[in-house]
């Protein structure tokens, strides 16, 4: 290849994807500079070492709620808004349910139920965990996917079956009313205030080498993300609801045609979706420690941008995309205030959506 062939390519990718080389040399700079503040101690090995887990943590839920949002749109074809608050509630009710049963006996069944909106059910009083209460926090993470999964395939019912044939934005806007709709139904019955859970005394164990520590709730929820993320996998290559749900996200028409049972795989997917919507939001608020009416709606964005990441109707697409914002908006930390670790996170969506648009792993596209 000749000098003049080389700088006319140069020359051509610089005016076709400015914003690709744009990116780059952001993220050279960005490399040198965190090189630079690793080698003056301006920076710890141990701070980017927790940095990374707290990002993986992130995007461990972000992921396992994206593969439901994923599912939902690459079969039902729209984007599911009421999502956050399906994680929201299946929260709700499996930490109601583990309050009850850890605290049972000590305080009034109405107080524990609504996990500190009322009298003294909160983390001094009650406060559980993986270690001293295992029994009520496996009970309510079952509760939790369970009652989501009830509850998505009830409103698909109610809602959204009766708009089947409808355009995708007339089900776009059917599901931005549902999630108003359960969001304040939440902050009636729980209040709006955010309340204390876990218990504070958690044990936790340390990697040998990186002197990073990992508690027994990050643990479950790396173990249990993972789990979750494997048999989803499973489902999908080795069932035959997988492959029926891989011929319908392909082609609806063509496998209502070759006799695939299209509602019973819509059913199926409501569930599974669901399911794993309430597993993450379970999950997430057992690591951190707090819940909010509203959290669920707070972590649509960031799902939304792991899924968009990830390319949009693709289930792997979701997982990683969720592990790439989850570690972008933590290790942003770096250089931003935390205000604007989510702002630095869809940076990252779009830079790397101007390099590949269908993204990374090219998930299925919108008419």
């Amino acid at each position: 290849m000749g000098i003049s062939e080389t700088y006319d390519r140069g020359r051509n990718v610089v005016v076709d994807q400015p914003l690709g080389v744009i990116a780059g040399v952001v993220g050279v700079l960005l490399i040198v500079d965190l090189a630079t503040k690793l080698m003056d101690g301006s920076l710890s090995v141990l701070s980017l070492a927790i940095f990374l887990k707290q990002g993986l943590i992130l995007g461990l839920v972000l992921g396992l709620a994206g593969v439901g949002l994923s599912m939902t749109y690459s079969i039902l074809g729209f984007a599911n808004f009421a999502h956050g608050d399906y994680i929201s509630a299946g929260a709700f009710a499996g930490w109601a349910i583990t309050y009850v049963i850890g605290g049972f006996g000590t305080l009034p069944i109405g107080d524990l139920f609504l996990v500190g909106v009322s009298g003294e059910a909160d983390a001094g009083s009650v406060g559980v965990s993986v270690v001293s209460a295992p029994v009520a926090i496996l009970v309510g993470f079952v509760v939790a996917v369970g009652f989501a999964a009830l509850l998505t395939l009830g409103i698909d019912r109610l809602v959204y079956k009766p708009m089947r044939d409808q355009e995708g934005i007339s089900l776009l806007i059917a599901s931005i009313g549902v999630a108003l709709a359960l969001r304040y139904l939440l902050a009636f019955v729980f209040g709006t205030s955010s309340s204390g859970l876990t218990s504070g005394n958690i044990p936790s164990v340390t990697v040998p080498g990186i002197g990073i520590s990992l508690n027994a709730h990050e643990l479950t929820l790396a173990i249990g993300a993972v789990a979750l993320m494997v048999g989803v996998h499973l489902l999908l290559q080795y069932t035959k609801l997988g492959t029926a749900m891989r011929a319908m996200a392909d082609n609806r028409d063509l496998a209502r045609v070759t006799g695939i049972p299209t509602e019973r795989v819509v059913r199926a997917t409501w569930v599974i979706g669901g399911g794993l919507a309430g597993a993450a939001g379970y999950l997430i608020v057992l690591w951190r420690g707090t819940i909010a009416f509203d959290f669920g709606w707070v972590l649509l964005l960031l799902i939304f941008a792991a899924v968009i990441l990830g390319g949009i109707g693709s289930v792997y697409g979701a997982m990683f995309g969720g592990l790439t914002i989850g570690v972008a908006s933590t290790v942003s930390l770096i250089w931003v205030p935390s205000e604007f670790s989510t702002a630095a996170a869809f940076v990252v969506m779009i830079f790397v959506l101007v390099l590949k648009p269908s993204g990374l792993f090219s998930g299925v596209t919108t008419a």
